[in-house]
């Protein structure tokens, strides 16, 4: 697997800026999954959670490009990274990994559930393809106001077999709604193989088959989905139809905390596949494009990691200090 040098965009006029705050997003997402892990293992978080080291760039390319509010975010249960896209600060995403009352739902969502509504992130979701029946809801909505806005759905390959997402896009594909699916190719639902999983697993065929376009694109490669992620936002706005990225990418962790980094890991993995993959980090792939361009230098990027590690450290203090809901808002409307 060729260790590719990523290429200036040739879609649009990207900043800068633009793409130091994707390395620095995508530092941050890295740098706060690692201390989540951590804190696990410590007995700070309960419950489960499942981190998203080496697909940052699905992230830093698509949401930042986003008008909030207006647009909407949905995610799976992998969906740390989502929510600190759209804005919610790493200490209220901590407060709630760890079930306190400061979190972004109160504490009573956990990994799973982050939810940020205010900043236009409807929330994580525990069912495997749960969050695309829900986006055919928000994009009708969208359609139905004539806001304006889009719905980005994310979800995982191997929500791509379920009947209930299927549905789903056979309804947007007759209504016309203005919905980006983004579809998070790792390789594995869980422990299981594409190869292993599906009998085609070409999946833009799959949404073409439904009436909606899209196209194939290199997940390790952030400036590619930024531009992919830009021709179908611009797709969307002009025509009110969804669209379909199918961006292939790779975890460098296990599935869930439950076989992260543990024998379980390597019974469907080869190590050498892995290493393969990490050859094409997308952050050290944006690092290489931002130095080759004198956009960033070495000391330069190490104070800007050194800073978000001392932003993730204060939100595990922040977390470590804050209370735990009261058991008599058990009942309570956290956003009412």
């Amino acid at each position: 697997m060729a260790n590719t040098t990523i290429e200036r965009s040739t879609e649009g006029d990207i900043q800068h800026s633009d793409l130091l705050d994707a390395y620095r997003l995508m530092l941050l997402i890295r740098r706060l999954e690692e201390s989540v892990y951590k804190a696990f293992h410590e007995a700070k978080i309960g419950g489960y959670l499942h981190r998203y080291d080496g697909m940052e760039a699905l992230v830093a390319g698509i949401i930042p490009q986003l008008n909030f509010p207006g647009d909407y975010v949905l995610s799976t249960y992998r969906d740390h990274a989502h929510a600190l896209a759209v804005g919610t600060p790493a200490r209220e995403i901590m407060a709630e990994l760890m079930g306190r009352a400061t979190g972004c739902a109160a504490g009573k969502g956990g990994s799973m559930h982050l939810t940020d509504p205010e900043r236009g992130f409807l929330g994580g979701d525990g069912i495997v393809g749960g969050p695309v029946p829900i986006s055919l809801g928000v994009g009708y909505a969208l359609k139905y106001r004539k806001q304006g806005g889009v719905c980005v759905c994310y979800f995982g390959d191997g929500a791509m077999n379920q009947g209930g997402v299927h549905e789903s896009l056979n309804m947007v594909g007759l209504y016309k709604v203005p919905v980006l699916y983004v579809l998070e190719n790792n390789k594995y639902a869980m422990g299981t193989s594409v190869e292993r999983s599906t009998s085609q697993p070409d999946f833009v065929l799959k949404a073409k088959a439904h009436g909606i376009d899209g196209e194939l694109v290199d997940g390790m490669d952030v400036l590619k989905v930024r531009e992919a992620a830009s021709r179908a936002l611009k797709h969307i706005r002009e025509t009110g139809e969804a669209y379909f990225l199918e961006i292939t990418c790779y975890r460098y962790v296990g599935h869930g905390i439950g076989d992260d980094n543990t024998k379980a890991w390597k019974t469907y993995r080869d190590e050498n596949e892995v290493d393969e993959w990490r050859q094409r980090d997308p952050i050290a792939n944006l690092y290489r494009y931002l130095e080759e361009n004198n956009l960033i230098t070495r000391e330069q990027s190490d104070k800007m990691d050194e800073e978000i590690k001392a932003e993730v450290a204060e939100a595990v203090r922040f977390a470590d200090e804050s209370p735990e809901p009261p058991l008599d808002s058990l009942y309570e409307n956290v956003y009412s």
